[in-house]
């Protein structure tokens, strides 16, 4: 347990390292790039809210429907 806490520092010293090694090898998207996922993902979640709001009423006016039915 002491030999764990003793060799902490260069353990973390080594994590850091390691991350900037990975850091440098990573490449960002521009800026065009951004824009045109962030757009793609707006109109995804309109799609989908507008979508799922529509089947929502659906299954709203069928289950009101069959449990006028039954009571």
């Amino acid at each position: 347990m002491l030999e764990k806490l003793r060799d902490l520092p260069g353990r973390i010293s080594s994590f850091i390292a390691d991350v900037k090694s990975e850091m440098k090898k990573v490449t960002w998207p521009s800026k065009k790039e951004v824009y045109g996922t962030t757009i793609v993902v707006i109109v995804a979640v309109f799609f989908f809210g507008f979508y799922l709001f529509f089947v929502d009423s659906i299954l709203q006016v069928v289950i009101n429907r069959i449990f006028r039915i039954f009571l």
